[in-house]
């Protein structure tokens, strides 16, 4: 911009050293000035480009934010999901197996750290032997089993 500017004023020192007619001076301080608010108009051009290309990448940020906010969710869900299957088919299992007196017994499993864990009490310590085994069976690759159950004898 400051070129065009030195440039037209140039252009307008030049005709006056030389002896430019009136008129061809006016023309030359119109072509400075026209060349000055032409660069002057480029220069918001690009500082509206500019400020438009900040936006769009904070904006693509953004959904890029959203899309990994999503994906995590989904995953959390699809955990949440599988831990869920983890218990009812252990609890299942326990329920089936007449070695096992499953009325008293929880099943809880812990998606973060893929623990399943027998909670409550059983009447023998061969039932708890029993249900652990169970439970072992049961759960998926990846999966293990803590036993909590406790021994109450009847």
């Amino acid at each position: 911009m400051r070129a065009l500017t030195l440039a037209g004023g140039v252009l307008v020192a030049a005709c006056v050293a030389a002896g430019c007619s009136d008129k061809t001076e006016q023309q030359a301080r119109e072509a400075g000035q026209q060349a000055t608010e032409a660069a002057q108009a480029a220069g918001h051009a690009v500082e509206s480009a500019a400020q438009d290309a900040v936006n769009n990448a904070e904006r693509v940020t953004d959904a890029r934010n959203a899309v990994d906010d999503a994906r995590q969710a989904a995953n959390d869900v699809a955990e949440a999901t599988n831990a869920a299957a983890q218990t009812a088919k252990v609890k299942a299992a326990l329920v089936a197996d007449s070695s096992v007196t499953a009325a008293n017994i929880n099943v809880d499993t812990d998606p973060a750290t893929k623990t399943i864990v027998l909670k409550g009490s059983v009447p023998s310590a061969a039932q708890k032997t029993a249900a652990e085994r169970i439970a072992i069976a049961k759960a998926s690759t990846g999966y293990t089993v803590r036993n909590e159950l406790t021994v109450s004898g009847s």
